[in-house]
Parts: structure tokens; C-alpha cells; sequence
């Protein structure tokens, strides 16, 4: 029978013999143990110095803005006047502002229909928008007498009716649901045919008056037909008007209470009349945002130097080792932040070439110190110049030469530009002067082409002059779905007679051709296609390449990437640009290389890692033995306990004998 408890046999204490053994045994997985504890504690160090230079990440990335160098304070004297905004071209300034007219939008109404469930009449509605000049207007009728009306160019649309939509509320939706431009709407004026269609230009001016052409039933045109000009079946209940404003006493007439190209690069927004008492725009430097993330940006390397130094120093007085004292990845980041700060920016022109220029500096500590009192004065003397400090920016010595962008493979320097020609615009010239009538299933069709989109056009019957009919082929071509909704537009100007539609577009990608369509042989002709052409030029003496207006440095060059745009100017040598890249801009390319996932910090993490893992192998591996070693022991112990059971239950036999035999001798004596 096995012995139920370790050592009752021998009386040893089995269990703390194997524990003591045990322990011995045990210290190769303590050993392991306290490997792993420092590895995570590494891990745990590297998770702080990700997070530390994460937040010096988003503080660089603030300053590596353009937009935060050109923040300008608008003021107006009175927001009920008008409002304004700034853009990226707009300075500072004080202007007087006088409203006199506010620019408005037409409104048209039909005479009342009993109800709005009516059949009114099948057909289609073509609307176009231009200026009504010249005549008298009715105010009581709302009509005009002896006016006459040019299309604005901008596109005529059209809208059907039929059996689904053939009444009021049906010509009102399907109105609004085409999205032309004209918001229609049904007012109830109380009388006895009291419902009437009111139309409404969504664009306000002069030059966004109503034209409605109908085809179909008579009943339809009786009612929507309207031609400033001629037949107005419908009255004018508000006159469209441009905006008259004076700016700094000088007059100005636009179409818009939106304006953008009064004042370089700001935006009046027209709310109120105010004749004869100008209000003021004022237009500041916003300098409050760049001062607070200059000061930002210097905390938050201080923070990512601090927490680099707590990790690697040496404490003689604890006698403690920072967790990554001499990890040869910690130094090298550290080398690289202060590398990059430390040096010059490359390239750069202005007033301003490093840090220390605009009051930042660096303290014996290593820390970074900031100057208020003289980056006020850099602000308040050099506010232009201090962009470059931090952004990545390209300055062209020419005008006409505009810096677009850059990749990461551009480098930072000075470059030359040449441009051999200039990019050109795709068109097509009609051989002989068009016909100047138009007629209806006759000649007043166009399938045209332009920069890759196709569309068919009905130009409006009618007899014009060369310049209105050039108007009336550019109104119906801008104004084809196909071209509008992406963007694409065209110029159709005349000379002599002859017509020229010619690509919004500019470079190879830029054509226009006339491909069919029953008026094309009348109004071109013969026509002769041109395809645009692309920029051609050089940057640092290497042949760039050339789409539309824009020139990119080529590959393997040291401006590969540099993309700039030609818009104008000669051929020839067309000055510098100079790229640089600011030290914000290096900053967050360094943060982003360093958190990436195949960055310093990623791959030393990973080592940790696969040695931790490494580690939990071992210790399964050595976890394993030691079960066996114990259970082997315990079995050794097992077997010695009970020999030595049976060696005492034999010795006590003996013992028990012996003494028998013993008593028996001395009886027998005794006898």
C-alpha cells in the first residue's frame, strides 16, 4: 500500500527537502522573469517617448501651416452694412465702404389660374439669362416697351412638360427639380383665378434677367412665354439690379452683394444700403494664433528633450540608470531633433534664416528658450518673412510664376526656370463668317466636344447679329449638362463673322471640336480643329514636364517634384524659385518618420517584443522541465520513504522477536 503523505514512512520532511531543491532549481526562470520585466519596462519607456514626440508631432504640424502666416483680423464698423472676409492674397488695409443699391434678382409671375390641378399644355420650356437694356418699363404691367435682351453666355437650359407634369404644380416642380438656376413657386394673390407661377432667378444682377422660350402647346406659351424684347406673357414683379458701391470714393458697379475683386483677396459681403454715410473695413495681422503656437511648439520640444533626457540620463545621487540609458536608438532620435533645429534652413530668402532670428534659442540645458519681446519685433518689422521659418514654401522671383507644391524626393535649393512656349488653348475656327438665322430642325443643331465631354446643343431660332449669335452658341455649350457638371466651358467670340470657340482649358488634354449636328456647316463651315499644347520648359536645366499650365521638375533631378504653374509671360529665361522646407515642415516629416511602422521606434519595439516572446518560450520550455525534475524527486522521495518504511517495519519485528526470544531464555533460567 503507497504512503498517502511524503515522509510519514521515514518521518523526513520530504516536501520541505523538495521545496529547498525546487528553489535552486527555480532560479534560471527568475532569472528570465526579471529579463522580462525589464524588457517591458523598456516597452513602457519607448510608449512614453512615442506619445511625448506624438504631441511635439501635432505641435510642428500646427505651425507647418501657410494658412497660420496669413490670418488677418477683418473689422467692419457696421456688420448690418456689410461683412467682409479675408483670403490668402488679401494684406492689410482701412477702407471706407458706401453701399447705394443692393444688386437684386428678377422676379416674374404668370397671370392666376383657377386652380393648380389644371392641364395647362404640354411642351418645352427654355430658359436663358442675360441683360434687358434700352426702352421703357411699366411698372403697373410690369412689362417693357422697345427693350431689347443679350444672353449673359452662361448656358440656356431647358425643362419638358408633359402628361406627368402638365399643370401648375407639375410645371413648378419639374421647374425646381431641373435645377436650372430659377426657383419657381406658387403664390395665391385672392382674387378669382388666384394661383400664379412665380419664377426666380437664383443669381442676383442686371445680367441674370429672364428669358423664357416655349415650344408646344399654345396654352403653354399663352402662359410662360416671356422675351423682354418681344412677347412678354409674363410680368416683371422685381427688376434685377447690380450693385453700386463706393470704395474708398471710388464708384464700382457689380453683379453681385458678393464681391471678390474689388479689394485683393477679401470678400464684401453687401447687406444694407447706407448712401452718404461710408462705413470702414479695417484689416489687421492676426498675430495672437502664430504667437501662441510658436510658444506651443517651443513647450513641446522641451517636453520631447526632457523625457529623452529622463530616459537615458544617470542619477549619481540615487545611484539610478534612466530605462534606455545608452539604447543607441534614443540617442540617434535626439541627434536628429536637434540636427534639425540647430541648422539653417536652406535656401531660404528674407530676413529670416534660423530659429534664433525670430527670438527662439537654445539654453546651456539644451532646452528652448523664447524671446517674446523680439519675436514681437520679427512680427511687427518681417511678418512675411517668418513663414518660411516653418512651412515649406517656393518663392518665384516671377510674377507670373506661381509655386504649386512639392513631393519628398524635391530637395531644398535655388532654381532656375526657362520656359521654351507657353501652354495654348484648344479651339476650333469656322472657315467662312456663319449665317446669322437659325432655323428650327434646319441648321440649329451642334454635337460638340470639348476636353473629352460631348454634347448636343438646339441654339435658338431666331435672326442675330455675329456677336449675339457667338453669345447664343456659348450660352447653349456652357450650359449642356455634360460640360457644366464637370467643370468644362468654352469662349465663343466672333470676328469678321467668323466664329471661335475656344477651351476654358489649357494643354494637350485641352480641344474643341465640332463633330456633327444639322447647323454645323452654317455656322463653321469648314472649321479647323486646334489642340492645346502644354508648357514646355526647363527647371535647374533639366527638361521638366509639361501638362496645361504647369511645369514639374523630372525625375532623378534635384527639383523632381517641384511643381509650378506658367501663366503667362514670355519664353525664356524666367528667373528663380527658391524651395525651402522650414523647420516645422522637417520637424513633422521626422515625427512622422519616427512613428511610422517601419520607423526607429517601431522596429526597436519590435525587437523588444521578440525577445519577450522569446523569453515566454523559454520559460514554457523551462516550466516544463522543472514540472518533471519535481516529479521525479517526489518520486525518488516516494520510494526512499517507503524502503525506510519497510526497513522500520522490520526492525520492529526484529525488535518485537528479539524481545520474545529474550523472555523465553530467561523463564527457561528461571526453571
Amino acid at each position: 500500500m503507497a504512503i498517502a503523505s511524503p515522509g510519514i514512512g521515514s518521518n523526513l520532511d520530504v516536501n520541505g527537502i523538495i521545496g529547498q531543491l525546487m528553489e535552486i532549481e527555480q532560479r534560471p526562470l527568475l532569472l528570465l522573469d526579471q529579463k522580462e520585466a525589464g524588457f517591458q519596462a523598456e516597452l513602457s519607456a519607448y510608449g512614453t517617448l512615442s506619445g511625448t514626440i506624438s504631441s511635439f508631432q501635432d505641435a510642428v504640424k500646427d505651425l507647418n501651416n501657410l494658412s497660420k502666416f496669413q490670418n488677418l483680423n477683418v473689422v467692419s464698423s457696421d456688420k448690418t452694412v456689410f461683412t467682409a472676409s479675408a483670403g490668402t492674397t488679401a494684406g492689410p488695409g482701412s477702407f471706407s465702404v458706401e453701399v447705394t443699391q443692393l444688386a437684386k434678382a428678377q422676379k416674374l409671375a404668370s397671370v392666376g389660374q383657377a386652380n393648380t390641378t389644371d392641364v395647362v399644355g404640354n411642351g418645352t420650356l427654355t430658359f436663358d439669362f442675360g441683360t434687358i437694356s434700352g426702352g421703357t418699363f411699366d411698372s403697373n404691367t410690369g412689362k417693357y416697351t422697345g427693350a431689347s435682351f443679350a444672353s449673359n453666355g452662361s448656358g440656356a437650359s431647358t425643362v419638358t412638360i408633359d402628361s406627368t407634369n402638365n399643370s401648375l404644380l407639375g410645371i413648378r416642380d419639374a421647374i425646381n427639380a431641373a435645377k436650372i438656376g430659377i426657383t419657381a413657386s406658387i403664390v395665391n394673390d385672392g382674387g378669382v383665378s388666384p394661383y400664379r407661377l412665380s419664377l426666380s432667378s437664383d443669381k442676383i444682377g442686371e445680367k441674370n434677367s429672364i428669358k423664357v422660350t416655349v415650344t408646344g402647346d399654345a396654352a403653354l406659351s399663352t402662359l410662360l412665354a416671356h422675351d423682354p424684347a418681344a412677347t412678354q406673357n409674363l410680368s416683371e414683379t422685381v427688376t434685377a439690379k447690380d450693385a453700386n458701391l463706393k470704395v474708398d470714393g471710388i464708384s464700382i458697379v457689380k453683379t453681385s452683394n458678393t464681391i471678390t475683386d474689388v479689394i485683393q483677396g477679401m470678400t464684401l459681403n453687401l447687406l444694407k444700403e447706407n448712401i452718404g454715410s461710408a462705413e470702414t473695413l479695417t484689416v489687421t495681422q492676426d498675430t495672437s494664433g502664430l504667437k501662441t503656437s510658436v510658444d506651443t511648439f517651443v513647450n513641446s520640444f522641451n517636453t520631447v528633450n526632457s523625457a529623452i533626457s529622463d530616459l537615458i540620463a544617470f542619477d549619481p545621487v540615487t545611484n539610478q540608470a534612466g530605462l534606455l540609458q545608452g539604447d543607441t536608438s534614443v540617442l540617434s532620435i535626439q541627434r536628429q531633433i536637434r540636427r534639425v533645429m540647430t541648422s539653417s534652413v536652406t535656401a531660404l530668402t528674407g530676413a529670416f534664416t534660423a530659429l534664433s532670428d525670430i527670438g527662439v534659442s537654445f539654453q546651456k540645458d539644451g532646452t528652448l528658450a523664447l524671446d517674446s519681446t523680439r519675436l514681437q519685433t520679427a512680427i511687427d518689422t518681417n511678418f512675411n518673412d517668418i513663414a518660411g521659418l516653418f512651412v515649406a514654401i517656393g518663392k518665384p522671383s516671377d510674377s507670373l510664376i506661381k509655386y504649386d507644391s512639392a513631393t519628398d524626393k524635391t530637395s531644398p535649393g535655388n532654381y532656375a526656370v526657362s520656359v521654351t512656349s507657353l501652354a495654348t488653348q484648344g479651339k476650333t475656327v469656322g472657315s467662312a463668317a456663319a449665317g446669322l438665322t437659325i432655323t428650327t430642325g434646319i441648321n440649329d443643331t451642334l454635337t460638340v466636344t470639348v476636353d473629352g465631354g460631348s454634347a448636343t446643343v438646339t441654339l435658338a431660332a431666331g435672326t442675330y447679329t455675329a456677336g449675339t449669335l457667338a453669345t447664343e452658341v456659348q450660352s447653349k455649350i456652357n450650359g449642356a449638362n455634360a460640360f457644366s457638371t464637370a467643370g468644362i466651358s468654352v469662349t465663343v467670340s466672333e470676328s469678321v463673322g467668323v466664329l471661335t470657340m475656344t477651351s476654358a482649358g489649357y494643354g494637350s488634354a485641352s480641344k474643341v471640336n465640332v463633330t456633327g449636328g444639322n447647323g454645323k456647316t452654317n455656322l463653321l463651315g469648314t472649321p479647323t480643329d486646334t489642340t492645346g499644347t502644354d508648357v514646355a520648359g526647363t527647371i535647374n536645366n533639366s527638361a521638366a514636364t509639361g501638362f496645361g499650365q504647369f511645369l514639374t521638375g523630372s525625375a532623378g533631378s534635384t527639383a523632381e517634384g517641384l511643381k509650378i504653374k506658367i501663366t503667362g509671360g514670355a519664353t525664356g529665361s524666367r528667373g528663380t524659385i527658391a524651395y525651402s522646407e522650414g523647420y516645422a515642415f522637417q520637424l513633422e516629416k521626422l515625427a512622422v518618420d519616427l512613428l511610422g511602422t517601419s520607423g526607429q521606434i517601431a522596429s526597436r519595439t519590435d525587437g523588444i517584443n521578440r525577445r519577450i516572446e522569446d523569453i515566454i518560450g523559454q520559460r514554457e520550455v523551462l516550466s516544463s522541465r522543472l514540472f518533471d525534475t519535481e516529479k521525479n524527486l517526489r518520486d525518488q522521495f516516494t520510494r526512499l520513504d517507503v524502503l525506510l518504511s519497510g526497513m522500520t517495519a522490520t526492525g520492529s519485528f526484529l525488535t518485537q522477536q528479539f524481545s520474545i526470544l529474550t523472555g523465553l531464555t530467561n523463564f527457561s533460567a528461571t526453571n
